[in-house]
């Protein structure tokens, strides 16, 4: 997912390589420019607004936006003892992020000794995400992480025959597939609904989250857990799976014309939990 995640260019898995004579670090860091204007909401205020946030990359994260300090309300942090460490850019300092009544603790960080390599991140504090409101791009509320500019998704129809096995039951037969691509996974193979046996999935109550596409639903087929998903009213911009059924190839049998289908190494998601008010925002973008 992106740069540093699943199997990106610079993930712990990546699916592809970097040609040089001599092999990379094992971790290697990016930061760069977001581009963007970034605010945080924080206790009903704004505590941070800049178009100057450094995105940085770290293998096995999602990225994380660095605001200027000059851009950060001066009453919205407060130091505490709090001091770990970091493997590549030294010792962190947590901070408590308050407004009126409310705070969070070691809810913000920043860098207190970076090496001269990692420059680009001086005189910067970055906001864990779920202890704030919420965090906008200009008037709209972004959901999950900082925006990755490497993430893509596209989505393409098919006439290519996929049929779903559960012993000798069929769960699911089509020529009418979706295919999703998505940056740092392997292509997910979605079904429309009128091609799944009735009655064969069986709803489960836990639903996550993915940034890009909206709420999962996930369903149970026989004695097989949660073995498929479905976005059922996903985000406007993947609207083409909404209401698709997707099976996943490690609990249940998929093949695509005639091939058992694999999960592949490094697909495995962690799911993200669900935004405070995320029911209000998943309404709005309906």
């Amino acid at each position: 997912m992106g740069l540093s995640w699943q199997q990106g260019p610079l993930a712990a898995h990546a699916v592809g390589r970097f040609l040089t004579p001599d092999p990379l670090p094992e971790r290697l860091l990016y930061a760069e420019p977001l581009r963007r204007r970034l605010r945080v909401r924080f206790g009903g205020d704004w505590i941070a607004d800049s178009e100057d946030v450094v995105l940085l990359h770290e293998p096995g994260r999602y990225p994380v936006a660095y605001f200027p300090d000059i851009a950060i309300e001066p009453d919205a942090l407060r130091e505490t003892d709090r001091v770990t460490n970091h493997a590549q850019l030294g010792p962190t300092r947590w901070l408590t992020v308050q407004r009126g009544d409310r705070h969070a603790e070691r809810a913000a960080w920043r860098f207190a000794d970076l090496p001269d390599y990692a420059d680009p991140l001086r005189g910067r504090t970055a906001f864990a995400w779920r202890p704030m409101d919420a965090f906008y791009e200009e008037d709209e509320r972004i959901l999950g992480h900082a925006a990755d500019s490497y993430h893509r998704i596209d989505i393409r129809r098919t006439s290519r025959h996929l049929v779903v096995r559960d012993g000798d039951r069929v769960v699911a037969d089509t020529v009418r597939p979706r295919v999703l691509y998505e940056s740092g996974f392997a292509p997910r193979w979605y079904v429309p609904r009128a091609d799944v046996e009735a009655g064969a999935l069986a709803p489960v109550e836990q639903q996550t989250f993915c940034p890009y596409k909206g709420l999962a639903s996930y369903y149970d087929i026989g004695e097989r857990p949660r073995a498929a998903w479905s976005y059922e009213e996903a985000w406007p911009e993947v609207h083409l799976i909404s209401n698709f059924v997707s099976f996943e190839a490690d609990k249940i049998a998929v093949d695509l014309d005639g091939r058992r289908l694999v999960l592949e190494p490094g697909q495995s998601v962690v799911a993200h939990g669900i935004d405070r008010d995320f029911d209000e925002v998943f309404t709005t973008n309906r």
